[in-house]
């Protein structure tokens, strides 16, 4: 047993990527890790199978199905629309968190330069 903590501690130890993926660096940015994001897209997700077991429901109910082939063909509908509107909200969503680290990315670039301009200025003032 203690040699195969030895040889795990010897490859890299406990940062050890899963099979087949590459190591994810710790500062990476994730949409499950953003909190408006992952609320947004549970919240898409719900809505979107919601709506989608109801108006199949209804739609097949009022064109003549039984109750229980109406029920089935919702719920087929509800988790199609599940699936999509989470698939729609994580595109929208990583666009979206992408966008807003470039803009912070931008912001910083900015209060950087003016610091240096700011001290470039000091420096010249403390030159006279």
């Amino acid at each position: 047993m203690a040699k195969a903590k030895d040889k795990g501690a010897a490859k890299g130890g406990k940062g050890k990527a899963k099979k087949g993926r590459p190591e994810e660096s710790p500062t990476a940015i994730r949409v499950s890790a953003h909190p408006r994001a992952t609320y947004a897209i549970a919240r898409a997700k719900g809505f979107g199978g919601l709506f989608a077991l109801l108006v199949v429901g209804i739609l097949s109910w009022r064109g003549g199905l039984p109750p229980a082939d109406a029920a089935l063909r919702g719920l087929a509908a509800g988790v199609v629309g599940y699936l999509v509107c989470w698939l729609l909200a994580v595109q929208v969503w990583r666009h979206l968190v992408m966008a807003e680290a470039a803009a912070a990315e931008e912001v910083v670039r900015r209060r950087r330069e003016a610091r240096a301009a700011a001290m470039a200025a000091a420096a010249e003032g403390a030159r006279r």
